[in-house]
């Protein structure tokens, strides 16, 4: 008997945005508006759109959904996963980590309708879906307690 492979499937991006609060920072997590996932709290994300990086996909949700705009964008080398049990499939988002600039405030879209700037701590306890907090631990140790590499940091660039 031969096996059978779980495909992965990635057309879709994640975002986990900081701001600067005195000496610390805090992350932005979202309550989700929507059919999939009600209620849940999580970070930005979505859907890959034709012709679109990754990378392009990750500042348009961000200001879709949050309408910030100035925003320094790193890729993480970090990835959400979920496996669907109905389409026998495993979701990866490649996850991208934003420092958001001091006094952008928060324009929620449809998708949402609650958001909140937690301490690290208060975030990890607050996420709902199983892997985002060590998502979120990995984008504190690189990203919160030392400066980011900058070779991960995304240039925003206009298209030709």
């Amino acid at each position: 008997m031969g096996s059978v492979e779980v495909p992965f499937k990635c057309t879709g991006v994640a975002a986990v945005l900081l701001k600067r609060e005195g000496a610390d920072y805090k992350f932005l997590l979202l309550r989700r508006n929507s059919t999939i996932l009600r209620n849940v709290w999580c970070y930005i994300g979505g859907s890959i759109e034709d012709g679109e990086a990754a990378w392009q996909a990750a500042f348009r949700e961000i200001e879709e959904e949050t309408g910030i705009t100035d925003v320094s964008l790193y890729t993480s080398n970090l990835f959400d996963q979920i496996y669907s049990p109905e389409y026998n499939y495993i979701y990866v988002a490649p996850v991208f980590v934003g420092y958001v600039a001091e006094g952008e405030t928060v324009e929620l879209n449809e998708e949402h309708y609650d958001y909140n700037w937690l301490s690290f701590h208060e975030a990890v306890e607050t996420v709902s879906l199983p892997g985002n907090d060590h998502v979120l631990e990995s984008v504190k140790k690189h990203f919160v307690d030392r400066s980011p590499l900058q070779d991960l940091r995304v240039n925003k660039r206009e298209e030709p």
